[in-house]
């Protein structure tokens, strides 16, 4: 698990982590015009947790088990924080776990087996499955979880593919792989997996090289 922030405003900004296994994120962005740092609720130090995350301009989030990731920001106060970045303006972004993390409840393996997680940060109205493409079972779990009424509709992405939203509603989807797709998968009398419209990064296949793969959300 891991959380960034940016501070996308100065000539050099910052940036934080939440967790482990970051080093290869933490190099990744320092190429960029930022300052990465890391925040770790695992070795929480003297500073002043609202303070800093109120500080940054972007906050990331990586791969992880999202159920624990949570479990953990609820203990530490760290969910209502966000929110309140969040509403002052703050970015917030991330992949795998720290994609579904901001909806209101998903797919997840955070248990072992596919399953439904119902409880996110709820940022994002509806549910949202990452890894549509990147893992066998992904995709049939979730159209059969909207299917079911498990979960409410929602928006399934392909490996490499961002949903922008803005406003709190979907205004983009671009992707770094010129194959993978966006949909919008909802149920009423039946289920409905609707093709987004994409762009795709021309430059997006060279972000992703030195990228660290991610594993369980």
């Amino acid at each position: 698990m891991s959380l960034f922030g940016w501070m996308m405003n100065r000539p050099r900004p910052s940036m934080d982590r939440v967790g482990l296994g970051v080093d290869q994120e933490i190099r990744c962005f320092g190429a960029l015009p930022c300052e990465p740092s890391d925040l770790s609720l695992f070795r929480r130090t003297g500073d002043d947790l609202r303070e800093r995350v109120l500080a940054q301009d972007v906050i990331y989030v990586g791969g992880g088990n999202t159920f624990n990731m949570l479990t953990l920001w609820r203990a530490h106060g760290l969910d209502a924080l966000l929110r309140e970045a969040y509403e002052q303006g703050t970015i917030m972004c991330g992949l795998s776990a720290g994609s579904l993390c901001w909806y209101e409840s998903g797919v997840t393996d955070s248990f072992g087996p596919l399953g439904a997680i119902l409880d996110g940060l709820g940022f994002l109205s509806g549910s949202h499955c990452p890894h549509y493409d990147g893992e066998a079972n992904r995709k049939p779990t979730y159209e059969r979880l909207v299917g079911e009424g498990v979960l409410p509709g929602g928006v399934a992405a392909d490996d490499g593919v961002a949903l922008v939203y803005r406003g709190g509603q979907l205004a983009e989807v671009v992707s770094s792989r010129p194959e993978a797709g966006a949909y919008r998968v909802t149920a009423d009398r039946t289920l409905e997996v609707t093709h987004l419209p994409i762009r795709i990064l021309p430059l997006g296949h060279s972000v992703r090289e030195n990228w660290p793969e991610t594993s369980r959300d």
